[in-house]
């Protein structure tokens, strides 16, 4: 079965995240740095990258953009009924994030800072995994006629973990629908993943192995990533740490 990419959040418009006491050896880190003003983190479900986009917001003081799926109202008939709601799904996704697009440009987000916890080109890397030709011409032509003109993030932040750590930490988190979320499915999401990141070019890319790592509550991994952001020079790194040398 074909399980869009999900997120427990709220409105979807950009918003201010909640605010989190900065630890002292983030706001060292910070102290006197030049910090990217779009920052975009994407990866397959499962691997974190709303919790890592809300901890970046919290700790730049940055408006936080989130993917609208908590909106969408065939997700949850595309969960019980599956491939017959795909175009509806996928449809709501790319007229919703076209709006954020315009919301960004007309409220001038991008002239003070922003996270997001997708990139817009990602919208059609799923729209070629869910539907059948036919309907993947339909979308083209709806995605082509709105032209929409999403800005580039100043960097952008890949998350990587196998199938199995996906799976674990879906079962963990517990969200109903999730849990008819196949390994199969990851796997091919996994896969659709590596290649667009692969020949992705369009803006600084920084590659993190989040196999073992957890941003939300060790503040020692979150801060040794932080200080990969910070110290980023050139089109591309890598940051594969091992849990017990941060």
């Amino acid at each position: 079965m074909e399980i869009w990419q999900t997120d427990s959040g709220m409105n979807s418009i950009a918003q201010e995240p909640p605010q989190t006491e900065v630890t002292a050896g983030t706001r060292q880190l910070l102290e006197g740095r030049q910090l990217p003003g779009f920052v975009a983190v994407e990866g397959p479900i499962g691997v974190g990258k709303t919790t890592l986009a809300n901890k970046l917001a919290q700790t730049f003081g940055y408006p936080l953009l989130r993917e609208p799926a908590a909106e969408n109202p065939f997700l949850d008939r595309f969960y019980r009924e599956g491939r017959r709601h795909a175009l509806p799904t996928q449809l709501f996704f790319l007229l919703h994030r076209a709006r954020q697009m315009a919301d960004i440009r007309g409220g001038d987000l991008l002239g003070r800072t922003l996270v997001a916890d997708f990139l817009m080109e990602k919208d059609e890397l799923f729209a070629r995994l869910t539907l059948d030709d036919a309907e993947f011409a339909l979308y083209r032509q709806i995605q082509q006629s709105l032209a929409i003109e999403a800005p580039q993030p100043d960097l952008v932040i890949y998350l990587q973990a196998p199938t199995s750590v996906l799976l674990q930490r879906i079962r963990q988190r517990g969200i109903e629908f999730e849990q008819e979320i196949s390994a199969e499915y990851l796997s091919t999401l996994i896969n659709a993943y590596t290649e667009f990141f692969h020949f992705y070019n369009d803006a600084p890319l920084l590659v993190v192995n989040a196999t073992e790592i957890d941003f939300a509550h060790n503040p020692g991994h979150f801060d040794a990533l932080l200080a990969q952001i910070l110290s980023m020079d050139g089109p591309r790194q890598y940051f594969n740490p091992h849990p017990q040398l941060i």
